[in-house]
Order: C-alpha cells, then sequence, then structure tokens
C-alpha cells in the first residue's frame, strides 16, 4: 500500500485568504461546550470537528452535537483539501464502538454521525468496523437515529456485502467536488467509484436515505455543479450538503473563490429543482451540520407520506 504525504505532492505555498464577514465564526466559550470536550475526552475518542478544525464546533458542541471519526486519527490519502493527517495508522481499536455508544447514551443524542479516515491497509477498507459501530449502538441506544459518513472503499470489493449486514438510518459518501479537479483534490479516489457505492446502497435498501455533500471554491463552474447533481440524482441520493471550501494551510489546495450567500441560495433552489428531498447550502454547511434537525424533519415527511398512501 502507498501512504500519500501532502507535503510530497503539493508543493506549493498558496497564500490564505482573508475570510469575508459572512463566513466568520466565534470563539467557543461556553459551559456546555467543555462539558460535551470532556465527555469525549474521558472516553478517550476522536471527533473529525477537531480533526478536520470544522468552523461549526462551537455551535455544535454547545448542543452537545458531535461527529465521531472511528478508525484512529490518520488517513492513507492525502485530499488536497483535507485537514487530517496522513501516514501509517495505527491497529484497529476493538472496543471503540463501545465506547462511542456509551459516550452517545451519556450525551443523549437523538441522531448521531459516525465517519471515519480512509484505511486502504484494511481488507475490508473498515466496513466491518462501522457495522460493529451501528450494531452497538443499535444495542445501548435503540433511540438514536445512525447516520455514517463513509470513504469510497475503492477496490474493496466486500465492503458494500458487509455494509448491508446493519444499515444506518442514513448513508452518507461525499463526492466532494466535481469530476474535473478529482485529479488535484482528490487523488486516490474516483468520481465513478463514489457515484457507484450511493447508487448500490439505495438500490440494495430503498429504505435507507442516501446523502452527499460537495465543496465549492476550488475552481469548479456553476455548470461542472449542476452536473454533479444530476449525476447524484441519476443514483437516487435524497440528501444534499454544499458548503465553502476553507482552505486549512499554505500547502492545502487553494481556494479560487469565496461563494456569496446569494450564490449557495441559488444552488440550494436548483437542487431541490432537481428533486432532492433535503438540500443545505450555506457557506458554513458541512456534512454534519444540523444532520439531526435534517433527519427529523425527512422522518416526519416521511411518515406523512405513508399515512395518506
Amino acid at each position: 500500500m502507498t501512504i500519500r504525504h501532502p507535503e510530497k505532492i503539493y508543493k506549493k505555498s498558496n497564500p490564505i485568504l482573508k475570510k469575508p464577514e459572512w463566513i466568520r465564526v466565534k470563539a467557543p466559550t461556553s459551559s456546555l461546550y467543555k462539558q460535551t470536550s470532556d465527555i469525549i475526552k474521558k472516553n478517550n475518542l476522536i471527533t473529525v470537528c477537531e480533526e478536520a478544525t470544522c468552523p461549526n464546533i462551537s455551535e455544535c458542541w454547545q448542543k452537545k452535537h458531535a461527529t465521531f471519526m472511528i478508525l484512529g486519527d490518520t488517513c492513507t490519502r492525502a485530499c488536497a483539501f483535507c485537514n487530517v493527517k496522513t501516514g501509517k495508522p495505527n491497529s484497529v481499536d476493538y472496543f471503540e464502538p463501545i465506547r462511542i455508544s456509551n459516550t452517545v447514551k451519556e450525551l443523549a443524542l437523538e441522531h448521531v454521525v459516525i465517519t471515519s479516515v480512509d484505511r486502504d491497509d484494511l481488507e475490508d477498507g473498515g466496513a466491518k468496523h462501522f457495522v460493529n459501530v451501528i450494531s452497538s449502538l443499535r444495542d445501548l441506544c435503540p433511540n438514536t437515529t445512525i447516520e455514517i459518513l463513509t470513504p469510497d472503499f475503492y477496490k474493496k470489493i466486500e465492503a458494500k456485502k458487509i455494509l448491508l449486514n446493519c444499515l444506518p438510518d442514513v448513508f452518507n459518501h461525499n463526492l466532494e467536488t466535481v469530476p474535473r479537479l478529482y485529479p488535484t483534490i482528490r487523488p486516490g479516489s474516483r468520481y465513478f467509484v463514489s457515484l457507484e457505492l450511493l447508487n448500490s446502497i439505495k438500490e440494495s435498501q430503498p429504505m435507507v436515505f442516501t446523502k452527499s455533500g460537495l465543496m465549492v471554491g476550488l475552481g469548479e463552474t456553476k455548470e461542472e455543479i449542476y452536473q454533479v447533481m444530476d449525476d447524484l440524482r441519476s443514483a437516487n441520493v435524497d440528501f444534499l450538503t454544499i458548503g465553502q471550501y476553507l482552505q486549512p494551510t499554505k500547502k492545502h489546495a487553494k481556494l479560487e473563490k469565496f461563494v456569496t450567500p446569494e450564490e449557495f441560495d441559488a444552488y440550494k433552489t436548483m437542487a431541490y429543482a432537481k428533486g432532492f428531498l433535503m438540500v443545505a447550502s450555506s457557506p458554513l454547511t458541512r456534512s454534519s451540520y444540523h444532520a439531526s434537525d435534517d433527519f427529523s424533519l425527512m422522518k416526519k415527511k416521511r411518515q406523512k407520506n405513508t399515512l395518506f398512501k
């Protein structure tokens, strides 16, 4: 297995642009934020909120919402946009599922989002570990709905079969960007592999909501974003998130543009017109931002539609 290191691939130094007023957030200060942080640290868990330097961490943790990152804090890929470290991961922690379940119970989460680093070193890409986490959550937190945000499991032939043994309520896999930018932004991934993963999950389990997300501001065109929307709808993806790419360091992919709130609104309008059931589109939108509220709303809509059939 080849480990890609960002400093060896992305040699350019890209200046970090000053953020516009609409994208600035307040620093965390509340006691609820600290309570959430203390619970996560006590249970020795990793969150993507911290590892990916999410701009919404203050708001979410004050609500005791956190997105857990399983399978370690070290990724086997080096996507040009991502702030998670790259290298040789540690061995799988088989006690992690129960620690996550205990934490979710302690935080009293109604909806939990579980993501992971890419684990190309594992035969199944980590699919079995996702299933173990879901199974543990179903046992200990039966009233909590579960959303997973997975890697693409590229070249992991058995991964999809394993995942079908215990699926979540929402299956999320992010396309991240338009296909033209994959060679520079997601060099270890393949656009149509990601699409096929989303499509196959939906075909196998139609009642599971599927979801994907995009970053904008990397040099994509409006027409390319619209084409990705069409591709996702062809794969019967239900939910779409669109957010602003924020350049983590000078060694990461260059931020080409800050997309305005008005442009995000236009993307949202177009996405709904194309048939997505739920669309979140704003500068600070991230995959798990307000995920609990969004899922709760969609569940009510589905129940209402079922009653009138």
